[in-house]
């Protein structure tokens, strides 16, 4: 029973992500999935307006190029969604199927080998990357020269340049996104790439609709809009949105209530109102307001609103072994946290246990030596909104343990019956751990050789020899014996003194072998 437990708990670690964040990734991918529904909906909104305004008297000229970019925008994005939605049914299906009472998910939510096989090793992460930048030329193109620099910064759906480190070394976008990536947490990534292109669609949409009406903004059917910089945020990061009307004159400038702020009042700058905040709580957050614009038959008032998911800072060690570390070997762990750089995150171990830690990048070598059942390993990471000072983001209780006692054998037998020949050619007795996670050797430093010849009387006395050292040769008696031991002899080997790498010595099992 305590071995199967073993085996569990080491799967879990293994796992290196804990059932709570898997639902929270679950969560996530939901919210970003019904955000992206209300994205949809607002440029369908726009998007008629276009071809309602196409349709009215003199305005088809006009209007109708817009029109037709707006459908080939239209048709892209919903080919881009259609296809990031294969690459969620492909990820669930690779790491085993989709649950039976919840088919939104997948059954293995915990799997990490289907991200890691598709998308880094089959280049799949690649091929995404291209897909996403091509599409980002496409939004950025189907808009006039001048507007596509000025809604370049304002577009989310990007292929973020990765840093090159010792983990990653070539700075590849698939490895730092995807490898070892749980299915539950790609299918809330892949949500959000789908949230991008939603966002980009929405902002060329509108973009596109204030171009049809240049110099002729019609205000019955004005829109407006809020472009979040970005859709999931941890606690303390900055929210950043540019919150516009998608037609306007510049000459009449509009101005911007905010609903968090105590109703904050902000003006357009050509169009734009610009607006921040720093992410706090936890969960789907939603800003509200109106803007306002100007102009002798009376004021126009739209309401507007956007919503962004803000997440909390967790942290996780994967033990590369099992829950335990071991005294006298060194005890790899990989550790990550959610939302720093992997070189931003370090562990701490308790003042005054003698243990040490080595290693760099999120990979580690932790090396201790006093027994415990309660071995605390903190995880830091260097605050993004502190001025680069420690923060706390995780902790791991493990035990400390010695390592078992080997099995001392000769020709691998610990006793039993073996063939004299065998026995003869022998070098030394040998220490063995068997199933042990760890290289860890052992040597022999001592033993007694007892030889009782075929025919002695059963009752002894018995000839003894103690060899001080590894080998038989060690002692020239019992190398003597041992060269001249025949079928019926019998031998014991006993006071076993054996050394591990916490060099502790261990009294190891007797040897007791029948020769045939």
């Amino acid at each position: 029973m305590i071995n199967l437990m073993y085996l569990v708990l080491t799967a879990l670690l293994a796992l290196n992500v804990s059932n709570e964040i898997l639902n929270a990734f679950k969560t996530l991918s939901r919210s970003i999935d019904r955000s992206n529904e209300a994205i949809d909906v607002r440029a369908n909104e726009v998007y008629n307006q276009i071809v309602e305004n196409e349709k009215q008297p003199g305005q088809e000229a006009r209007v109708k190029p817009y029109r037709e970019r707006a459908d080939l925008v239209k048709a892209k994005a919903d080919e881009m969604v259609k296809y990031l939605d294969l690459w969620k049914k492909r990820i669930t299906m690779d790491a085993g199927g989709y649950d039976k009472t919840d088919t939104t998910i997948p059954e293995k939510m915990d799997n990490i080998d289907a991200t890691t096989k598709l998308l880094c090793e089959n280049k799949g992460g690649d091929t995404l990357a291209a897909k996403i930048t091509e599409m980002r030329n496409f939004f950025l193109n189907a808009v006039n020269a001048d507007d596509s620099g000025a809604i370049a910064k304002f577009m989310p759906l990007r292929v973020e340049a990765i840093k090159k480190d010792e983990y990653n070394k070539t700075g590849s976008w698939s490895l730092a996104y995807f490898e070892h990536m749980p299915a539950i947490a790609a299918l809330a990534l892949f949500s959000k790439f789908q949230n991008d292109v939603r966002s980009s669609e929405n902002l060329v949409i509108n973009k596109l609709f204030e171009e049809a009406h240049v110099g002729e903004i019609k205000f019955d059917t004005t829109a407006a809009i809020a472009v979040p910089k970005t859709t999931y945020a941890l606690q303390g990061d900055k929210i950043e949105a540019s919150i516009l009307i998608a037609a306007f004159n510049k000459s009449n400038k509009p101005s911007v209530t905010i609903s968090q702020g105590g109703g904050e009042k902000k003006d357009a700058v050509n169009g734009v109102v610009p607006w921040e905040t720093v992410a706090a709580g936890t969960g789907l957050q939603t800003v509200k307001g109106t803007i306002t614009l100007k102009r002798e038959g009376g004021d126009i008032v739209k309401p507007w609103e956007f919503s962004y998911m803000v997440g909390t800072t967790g942290a996780s060690m994967q033990l590369d072994k099992m829950n335990v570390f071991y005294i006298g070997v060194p005890n790899p762990v990989t550790v990550s946290a959610a939302g720093y750089a992997v070189e931003d995150v370090y562990l701490t171990l308790p003042t005054g246990s003698g243990a040490t830690v080595d290693g760099t990048n999120g990979h580690y070598s932790i090396t201790v030596s006093q027994q415990t059942n309660d071995f605390v390993v903190t995880i830091m990471a260097k605050s993004k909104v502190q001025g680069g000072a420690p923060t706390k983001v995780g902790e791991s209780h493990l035990r400390v343990k010695y390592i078992p006692d080997p099995i001392a054998t000769v020709a691998g037998i610990q006793s039993g019956a073996i063939a004299a020949s065998n026995v003869r050619v022998q070098i030394a007795p040998i220490a063995v751990l068997k199933d042990f996670v760890y290289d860890a050797k052992f040597k022999i430093t001592e033993f007694q050789f007892t030889l009782q010849r075929r025919g002695m009387d059963l009752q002894g006395p018995y000839p003894v020899k103690n060899a001080e050292g590894a080998r038989f040769s060690d002692s020239k008696d019992v190398s003597t014996w041992m060269s001249k031991l025949k079928p019926g002899d019998r031998i014991y080997i006993e006071g076993i003194k054996g050394v591990g790498p916490d060099k502790r010595s261990r009294s190891l099992s007797p040897i007791i072998l029948s020769l045939n």
